[in-house]
């Protein structure tokens, strides 16, 4: 996100707001933003185990830079921001990302692209309709029936995908990709098959990810690397270090410093919890913390 202007480089300065009410469309959560000026140097996006939506809002125009050195203008569907930018950022499980954008994950072309080439004209009226709100509950309101009548006209994807993306959630990525197979009653092949397809990755990777996401959060809240990594399924600390640089290009102790990440709690609410048994969500749903689904890591968005 290349916004420009000038001032808004602190996040705390940021204006980012809340839904009051769940919205229709299981598995998709959302947030909005207000930067008040310039980025120097612009934001980097780490990736989480989601499908990015970005809408901007009337006639600001972002300028986003991908994982592959692409330069992209105005609403984006990252894989996974003029002088202040506003947006309505959407978190797609990817469970249901195919429903809404009308693609599936794996055809977003190296990880990103702009919403006006998947959804022609009706990009720009959306853009035009958040424009013209008054409030963000009114934003809100709108991006909501535009996801649900979507998801009317579209089929998700196939309940053993879904079954086997909720587990590789539940499990926070610890899981075998054979024992899952064997758990649906596909061969490993068929899973890898299916689930890539429609989910936009394999298994294993996606399972990576969401390992990833988790440990990446715990680095932000300032626990060790050695500790994140020990309880985290990792080998060892190298381990770790080495899947953060994969993911990133950074290093864990850059990566728990960045500040799109500082808002995260602010922006996307951690589910709430039980008693011994963590994080609790719904079926089709991602992990606290989700942003970008992409294999590639974006930069300077």
């Amino acid at each position: 996100m290349t916004p420009t202007g000038s001032g808004g480089g602190d996040p705390a300065a940021w204006d980012v707001a809340r839904p009051r009410r769940p919205g229709r469309v299981a598995g998709a959560d959302m947030a909005g933003f207000g930067v008040p000026g310039r980025l120097a140097g612009g934001l980097r996006v780490v990736p989480h185990p989601a499908v990015m939506l970005v809408l901007e809002v009337g006639a600001c125009r972002a300028v986003v830079d991908d994982g592959a050195g692409r330069r992209h203008r105005g609403s984006v569907v990252a894989g996974p921001w003029g002088s202040q930018v506003e947006c309505v950022q959407v978190r797609l499980s990817p469970v249901v990302a195919r429903a809404v954008l009308g693609v599936s994950p794996v055809d977003v072309a190296g990880g990103m692209a702009v919403l006006d080439d998947l959804w022609g004209r009706d990009a720009a009226r959306v853009r035009e309709q958040l424009g013209e709100a008054s409030s963000w509950e009114e934003r809100f309101a709108l991006t909501d029936a535009l996801l649900a009548r979507r998801c009317d006209v579209r089929s998700s994807v196939d309940p053993e995908v879904a079954r086997a993306w909720d587990r590789i959630v539940a499990c926070r990525g610890l899981v075998r990709i054979g024992a899952l197979a064997e758990e649906l009653g596909w061969s490993r092949k068929r899973l890898w098959s299916r689930f890539h397809a429609q989910i936009g990755m394999p298994p294993k990777r996606a399972a990576q990810l969401v390992r990833f996401d988790h440990a990446a959060h715990r680095l932000v809240a300032g626990e060790g690397a050695a500790r994140v990594a020990s309880e985290g399924g990792y080998f060892d600390q190298s381990h770790l270090h080495r899947d953060v640089m994969a993911f990133t290009g950074l290093t864990p102790a850059t990566v728990a410093g960045e500040p799109f990440l500082t808002i995260d709690d602010t922006a996307w609410p951690a589910p709430e919890r039980t008693p011994n048994r963590g994080p609790v969500s719904r079926p089709g749903q991602f992990p606290a913390g989700g942003g970008g689904f992409t294999a590639t890591p974006l930069k300077n968005v």
